[in-house]
Parts: structure tokens; sequence; C-alpha cells
């Protein structure tokens, strides 16, 4: 059984729909989402803004490698190419953390013994950057104002880290 933390984000065509399909595709595994947000692109690739959601999840059937074959089958289903880094996609879904117990049940109640640390390349775990960014940290502070990032700290503490233009930047929609 696996609990996790999800950040779905798109910049074309229909964005916010396109965010909106990856969360209803989560069926009963979803626990919460954020709202939907309008964010400034991340990583220094001139595009349009993002719409971007954080989602808590809970499944039985699903570890960290679970949680990455869904993330990649979304982003297949909406025709995600992988051209330039961090540059314009129709959906980007990240595992931003994934804590493994038979204790995390539909509460999203996550222990921060059942961590998953990973430096795996195809999934490191933590995201190693997710501590850095806006558009992860407010939606999943919105989700779950009590969320921990797993070494990191209480993810309102990281909000309140970033430099006040970068968060003012993020706008509910």
């Amino acid at each position: 059984m696996s609990t996790a933390v999800l950040s779905i984000g798109a910049n074309l065509g229909d964005a916010a729909g396109t965010v909106r399909a990856a969360i209803d595709a989560l069926g009963p595994a979803l626990v919460r989402a954020s709202a939907l947000f309008r964010t400034p692109p991340w990583g220094g690739v001139a595009q349009d803004d993002f719409v971007n959601a954080t989602v808590l999840v809970d499944d039985p059937a699903r570890d960290a490698a679970g949680w990455l074959a869904f993330a990649r089958e979304q982003e297949a289903a909406a025709d995600r190419v992988r051209e330039v880094r961090w540059g314009p996609r129709t959906l980007d879904v990240d595992v931003v953390a994934v804590w493994e117990s038979a204790q995390s049940g539909a509460s999203g109640a996550r222990d921060a013994d059942d961590a998953v640390f990973s430096e795996d390349p195809e999934l490191t775990l933590p995201h190693p950057r997710a501590h850095l960014r806006a558009f992860v940290l407010v939606p999943w502070l919105d989700a779950d104002p009590a969320a921990v990032l797993p070494g990191h700290g209480t993810v309102d503490a990281l909000v309140r880290g970033l430099p006040a233009d970068e968060t003012a930047e993020v706008t509910r929609l």
C-alpha cells in the first residue's frame, strides 16, 4: 500500500481540462486535490503560464514505481512530447513523494518513517527540486495544510521560505 503526492501541470491546449482529466483518472485512489492554480513557467524557457494542481493519492495496489507508471500513462494519453527540458507540455505528472505503509489509509495520514527515499535516476524520491518550486508547494499546501516533504520539513515553512514574488505569481483559478 502506498500514499503519494503527485504534481500535475500543463500549458498547451486546454491545460485546465487536461489537468482535470488526469485528476479524474485517479478514480478512487484520489484522497484530496488542490484547487487549480495558474503558475509561471519554471526553468528559464519562454512559454505560456501553466495550470497546476497537487493531489494526495492512496492505492493498496501501487508502490512508487506504480505511481511513476501512472504518471507516464497519463502523459502518453495527453500526447506529451519531451523535446526541451522544462519546456511547454500538454501534461506533466511528477511523483513528488511516496510513503509505503499498511497504516497510510484513505485519510492520507503519513508517518515520516514510511517515506520512500530513492536516488534512482528514473524516480528520485522525494522529487529533488520540489522544495524549490512554488508551483508544487503552494497547491500542495492548499490540498494538505499539515503536509511535510520528507527530508525538507513542513510545506508551510518551505512556502514561507520562497521568495515572495514567486509565491505571489501562483494564483488560484
